[in-house]
């Protein structure tokens, strides 16, 4: 498995997109070319190729980073492995990539939310070294 940060969004990573984004979320909109681009330019952006397939995309993570007064923090986002790729290591892959980066950027901490029907995920984001957190999650929705 090949595992990258995606700095140009091409036909190929649209028609990877269309095909993953609904396994992650059946009511997520497919970002436009323009959009994946915004993602991609800012470097933390990780794509999942297999060589076995012809170095098809079969998933992909966001890393977002940003700075706060008590320093760098970082949040993992929209982890998706294709369905039939799952169990095969790729989300493992791609979080340590996630990882390894936001440590070069001087992130503190990562942060990720995974809801406790995916089972299999959870036990990936601990088996990795993640920490359940004893916290509130509060969200506004603007839509």
């Amino acid at each position: 498995m090949e595992i990258s940060l995606l700095t140009e969004v091409t036909d190929e990573v649209v028609q990877a997109f269309t095909r993953l984004l609904p396994q992650l979320s059946s009511s997520a909109v497919v970002p436009s070319r323009v959009e994946l681009q915004e993602i991609a330019d800012n470097e933390s952006f990780f794509i999942a190729r297999d060589p076995d397939l012809g170095g098809q995309i079969v998933g992909s993570l966001t890393l977002v980073t940003f700075r706060i007064p008590t320093g760098v923090r970082a949040w993992i986002e929209d982890v998706v492995v294709d369905t039939a790729m799952r169990g095969k290591g790729i989300g493992e892959l791609l979080t340590r990539a996630a990882l390894d980066r936001a440590a070069e950027l001087g992130a503190k901490t990562v942060d990720l939310t995974s809801r406790p029907s995916r089972e299999a995920a959870n036990r990936l984001y601990q088996r990795v070294g993640f920490e359940l957190r004893q916290t509130n999650l509060y969200r506004y929705d603007l839509e």
